[in-house]
């Protein structure tokens, strides 16, 4: 059962199957936690003999919709009362770093490469197919068009879309 795989979980937790979990001792989850079918949920410590210290925190009240996957290798954080729509991706990570020296290697090959951290503060809305990469802090009270792929910091109270993802309006 998922919950005796996670490091801690609070009361108040749904969870619809089927869902993909690895690295459950590195994951806390917080009081009512719900997810529709087919989360997939990674914290990789290794990976072709690499090794990573990988931390997934979500917080209270967190809602996550269909079909999203959460990946981490270094730490993501999920503040309290987010509510994630279907097919979100949020990834502190990917395969190799951006250069011309890796575009020699296979995709799959490339070691896993981190720039930095995600944080998704409170109170954030994340619109269907969005997706949160790397480095990026997502500010309290803010909305993640459909379809955005977030790059950069987004500051509090503002609703941003687009690839990549820019500020459409600031309270």
């Amino acid at each position: 059962m998922i919950k005796t795989e996670l490091k801690e979980i609070g009361p108040a937790f749904y969870l619809q199957y089927p869902v993909t979990l690895k690295g459950g001792k590195y994951i806390t989850i917080g009081n009512n936690f719900s997810t529709r079918a087919r989360l997939r949920i990674e914290a990789w410590d290794e990976y072709q003999g690499d090794k990573y210290q990988p931390k997934i925190k979500i917080g209270d009240n967190v809602n996550i919709n269909f079909d999203c996957h959460i990946g981490a290798i270094n730490y993501i954080e999920i503040g309290d009362n987010v509510l994630i729509g279907s097919k979100v991706l949020i990834t502190d990570h990917s395969h190799g770093e951006v250069s011309a020296n890796n575009l020699l290697t296979a995709a799959s090959q490339r070691p896993l490469f981190s720039k930095g951290p995600v944080i998704i503060e409170k109170n954030v809305w994340i619109g269907e197919g969005a997706a949160i990469l790397a480095g990026v802090r997502v500010g309290e009270n803010s909305i993640i068009g459909a379809n955005a792929v977030v790059t950069s910091d987004v500051p509090n109270n503002c609703v941003i879309g687009g690839i990549p993802a820019r500020i459409l309006k600031q309270f």
